[in-house]
C-alpha cells in the first residue's frame, strides 16, 4: 500500500465531493470505510467508472491510498492508469447533478459523463 503525499494525489476530490461522500459514509454506520474507485469494461464509451464505499481491511498491496483529512479514497493500480489526474466533484443541481468525473486520460466521453474510451 503507497501512501500519497498532499501533492501527488492521483485521484483529486473537491470540496463539494469529499464533503458528500462523508455525509454517505456517515448514514453506511460503519467507522471504518473508504471509498474505492476504479474503472470496468463497458458503458457507453468502452469503460465506465465505478465507485462504491469498502471496508478499509480490504486495502491490498496493489491498492494506492489517497487521505482527505482521516477519509481514504482507494484505487487499484490498474485502474490508475486510465484514472491519473482524475478530478471528482460533486453538484446538487436539479438537472445534471450528482457525482462528476473530469479525466484528463479520456479520449471521449459519453452524454451521460458516467463512462469514457482511451
Amino acid at each position: 500500500m503507497t501512501q500519497a503525499t498532499e501533492q501527488a494525489k492521483g485521484i483529486l476530490m473537491s470540496e463539494n465531493a469529499l464533503k458528500h461522500v462523508k455525509a454517505l459514509k456517515e448514514q453506511q454506520g460503519k467507522e471504518e470505510l473508504c471509498l474505492r474507485v476504479g474503472v470496468r469494461q463497458g458503458g457507453c464509451s468502452g469503460m465506465s467508472y465505478m465507485m462504491d464505499f469498502e471496508d478499509a481491511s480490504n486495502i491490498g498491496d496493489q491498492d494506492e491510498v489517497y487521505d482527505y483529512d482521516g477519509f481514504r479514497v482507494v484505487c487499484d493500480r490498474k485502474s490508475l492508469l486510465y484514472l491519473y489526474g482524475l478530478m471528482l466533484d460533486y453538484s446538487d443541481a436539479l438537472i445534471g447533478g450528482g457525482f462528476q468525473f473530469t479525466n484528463p486520460n479520456a479520449a471521449q466521453t459519453c452524454g451521460c459523463g458516467k463512462s469514457f474510451g482511451t
